[in-house]
């Protein structure tokens, strides 16, 4: 995740470098570091060095990156015929190189030939069949041809692999959600909080699943969750405290003749009503009263 010092750097690089400032090579450096997608910028910039022989001699070894870093911006800006050359030029230099093999085969990804960038990754993968990048690009192949199973077919190899890899659990769950399909979808969610419990993201959409999904112990889950983000936000996470209402509400129908919600829920559920409140007198003074009559609807429904 790129901190908001580094994004504050990139950006006054990027203006810098705009502006004919110089520090070309530098932003090319910190974007590859901050694995941050400028592919417009990386593409413009890299060329101004590629195509100066004495800019590209003062690199040395790491003219080789700027090839393959361009060559990748160029795919992603469909400068194909860019891709080409750079590609080409890092096959002359390295004849043997898987890696390049890799970036031939996104070359083929980029122009649609489909079935060759296929044969081409399974190639690659029968060398090398821990190579996590050829394993997601096969992700983001199916993606894009629309072929939602098969990418979940293949997360869910990567997954058997890459156990570890909350990103691609992440990923997992909006497919999931997407489809409607929110018990896989809080399976991998769980996964996600296990390994960034501090993240109220990931909190956050875990709790609207199981709210979802329904019932009475999803939904008191669910209301936990909520009450996570709204603590690892310091209390302002405005679906957070809309969700803490709905969930006692929806908890107190589903209780009724049965056991009464206790007094901290009703206590929790007044709270967040009332931040609720205070935060859009501040920032949507005019919705104010559709606010309250929802709430009250709330109210009245538990």
């Amino acid at each position: 995740m790129v901190t908001k010092t580094e994004e504050s750097e990139l950006k006054n690089l990027e203006i810098q470098v705009d502006n004919g400032g110089g520090g070309a090579w530098e932003y090319l450096s910190l974007v590859r570091k901050l694995k941050v997608r400028r592919s417009d910028k990386v593409l413009k910039h890299g060329l101004s060095i590629l195509n100066d022989s004495k800019l590209r001699s003062k690199l040395g070894a790491d003219e080789w990156t700027l090839y393959e870093q361009v060559a990748v911006a160029a795919m992603d800006c469909q400068c194909l015929d860019v891709a080409q050359d750079c590609t080409k030029a890092l096959r002359k230099r390295f004849s043997e190189s898987k890696r390049v093999g890799r970036l031939e085969a996104m070359l083929l990804e980029a122009k649609g030939s489909w079935e060759e960038a296929e044969k081409a990754y399974s190639s690659l993968l029968e060398d090398n069949p821990l190579d996590q990048i050829i394993h997601k690009r096969r992700v983001a192949m199916a993606k894009a041809q629309g072929n939602i199973s098969g990418a979940i077919e293949w997360l869910n190899k990567y997954l058997e692999i890459f156990m570890a890899d909350h990103d691609a659990w992440r990923e997992l769950a909006e497919i999931y959600t997407s489809l409607q399909m929110y018990k896989q979808a809080a399976f991998c969610y769980e996964e996600v909080i296990l390994a960034q419990p501090t993240v109220p993201l990931y909190h956050l959409a875990y709790a609207d699943v199981l709210y979802t999904i329904g019932g009475l112990e999803n939904v008191q889950t669910a209301k936990k969750y909520y009450a996570s983000t709204i603590d690892l936000t310091g209390g302002k996470n405005t679906r957070a405290l809309f969700g803490i209402c709905l969930c006692t509400s929806a908890i107190a129908q589903l209780t009724k003749g049965k056991n009464k919600e206790d007094k901290e829920g009703s206590q929790l559920q007044s709270l967040a009503a009332k931040a609720l409140e205070r935060d859009y007198k501040q920032r949507a003074p005019d919705k104010l009263p559709q606010l309250t009559t929802a709430l009250k609807s709330l109210t009245l429904s538990s």
